[in-house]
C-alpha cells in the first residue's frame, strides 16, 4: 500500500470544495426561505431525507459486516464508517425542519384537525411534541450507534485488541433492530405524515430499501474517486467493485420489489383513502416522473448490472452509481412533492439550493473523517485476507 501520508494529502483537496459549495447552499437557502417559504421546507425536506438516507445507509452497511464477520468488505469499512459518522451533522440539519413543521404537514394545524375526524383520531400520534420527541430519539439512536462503532474502530488502529471486534459485533445486533425501528417509523412520520389520510404497512421498508441502495452507489463512487487519485487502488481492487455491483443489482431488485408490492396490494384492495396517494403521482406530469422510476430506477440499473462484465467495468459501475443517485433523489422527491405540488411538478432552484447547502456539508464532514485516521483498518486481522480476496 501507498504511504499514509499521501493518502491523507490527496484527501484533503476534496474538503475546501465541499464546504465552499455547502456555504454556498447555505446562503441561497436563506433567499429561498425569504422568499418562498413553503417551497424551501419542501425542498429541504427533500434534500435532507437523501442525505440521511445515504448516512443511514453507511451504518447498516457497517453494522451488518460487523455481524456477519464478512472479509471482502473489510477494505471498504473506514469510507462506510467515514459515512455513518455524519449522524451528529444530519442531526444538527434536522433543526430547521422543526421550524417548517406547519408549512409541511397539515395536522400540526388545529383547526384543520377540528374539521377532520380522521386526524383526530390520530391526533394522539400527530402532534407537534411528540413528533420532535420522536425525531430526536431517531437522531439520538444513530449518532451513538455510529459514534461508539466508529471510536471502536479508531482505536483498533492504534492497538489491536480482539475484544473491540466481539464488542463492535455485540453493538451491532442490537443496534440492526433499533435501526430498522427508527428508519421505520422515521419514514412514517417525515414522508408518509405529509399525507395523514394516507398509510401503508410497508413504507418503512420502501425507504430503507432505497436508502441503503443509494448508500451503495455512493460507496462505489467514493472508493472509485480514491482510485482516480492513486489512493487504495491496491487494495479496493475490481473484485471489490464487483461485490459492490452485486449488491447494487440485488438491491435494486428489492427496492423494484417493494415499490411494486405496495402499489399491488393498494391497487388491488381499491380502497380510496390509500388510492389517493397513487392518484396524486398520476395527475398532469406526474405520471412522467412515475414512468422515470419505474424505467431508470428499476429496470436500467436492472438490466444494465446484469451482466457480470458491466459489475467490472468500473467506468460504466460508476456511471450507474451515480444514475441510481439521481434516481433516488427523484423518488424522494416524487414522495414527498406532490403534498405541495398535487396537480403537477415543477422543478425549483430551490431544490437546488438545499441540495447543495446539505450535500455540500455532509460531503464536507465525511471527507474530514478521511484524515482522521487511517482509510483502512490497518490492525484488522482480516484486512490482508480481504485485499486479496478475489470473486
Amino acid at each position: 500500500m501507498e504511504n499514509t501520508e499521501k493518502f491523507y494529502t490527496k484527501t484533503q483537496v476534496w474538503i475546501k470544495p465541499a464546504l465552499i459549495v455547502g456555504a454556498a447552499g447555505i446562503v441561497l437557502s436563506f433567499v429561498a426561505a425569504y422568499t418562498d417559504r413553503e417551497q424551501f421546507y419542501f425542498s429541504y425536506l427533500t434534500a435532507y431525507v437523501f442525505w440521511a438516507g445515504i448516512m443511514l445507509g453507511g451504518l447498516f452497511f457497517t453494522m451488518i459486516h460487523h455481524i456477519s464477520g464478512a472479509v471482502w468488505s473489510v477494505v471498504l469499512r473506514r469510507i462506510t464508517e467515514s459515512i455513518m459518522s455524519a449522524a451528529p451533522i444530519i442531526g444538527v440539519l434536522f433543526i430547521p425542519l422543526i421550524f417548517g413543521i406547519h408549512d409541511l404537514y397539515h395536522w400540526s394545524h388545529a383547526d384543520v384537525v377540528a374539521q377532520d375526524a380522521l386526524l383526530q383520531k390520530k391526533a394522539g400520534y400527530l402532534n407537534i411534541p411528540f413528533f420532535i420527541i420522536r425525531s430526536v430519539i431517531y437522531l439520538a439512536v444513530w449518532i451513538i450507534l455510529a459514534f461508539v462503532l466508529y471510536r471502536k474502530s479508531i482505536k483498533q488502529d492504534h492497538a489491536f485488541n480482539s475484544d473491540d471486534l466481539t464488542k463492535m459485533k455485540r453493538i451491532s445486533a442490537p443496534g440492526i433492530v433499533a435501526f430498522a425501528l427508527t428508519i421505520t417509523f422515521a419514514a412514517f412520520d417525515w414522508l408518509m405524515s405529509l399525507d395523514p389520510h394516507w398509510y401503508s404497512t410497508i413504507f418503512g421498508v420502501y425507504i430503507f430499501a432505497g436508502s441503503f441502495l443509494s448508500a451503495l452507489a455512493f460507496i462505489a463512487v467514493l472508493g472509485l474517486a480514491f482510485r482516480k487519485k492513486a489512493i487504495l487502488a491496491d487494495v479496493i481492487t475490481v473484485e471489490h467493485y464487483h461485490d459492490l455491483g452485486k449488491f447494487l443489482f440485488a438491491f435494486t431488485i428489492f427496492w423494484g420489489y417493494m415499490a411494486f408490492s405496495q402499489y399491488f396490494l393498494i391497487w388491488y384492495a381499491n380502497i380510496p383513502e390509500e388510492t389517493i396517494w397513487y392518484h396524486h403521482r398520476w395527475e398532469d406530469n406526474w405520471k412522467i416522473l412515475t414512468m422515470i422510476l419505474v424505467f431508470g430506477h428499476f429496470l436500467v440499473p436492472f438490466l444494465g448490472l446484469m451482466p457480470r462484465a458491466a459489475k467490472r467495468n468500473l467506468t460504466y459501475l460508476k456511471f450507474m452509481s451515480i444514475w441510481i443517485l439521481v434516481m433516488h433523489f427523484i423518488d424522494i422527491y416524487w414522495i414527498a412533492m406532490p403534498a405541495l405540488h398535487p396537480h403537477g411538478f415543477r422543478f425549483s432552484w430551490i431544490d437546488g439550493a438545499t441540495f447543495l447547502a446539505i450535500g455540500g456539508i455532509v460531503v464536507w464532514y465525511i471527507t474530514r473523517k478521511f484524515v482522521a485516521g487511517s482509510l483502512v483498518p490497518v490492525n484488522d486481522p482480516k484486512l490482508l485476507e480481504s485485499i486479496r480476496h478475489v470473486n
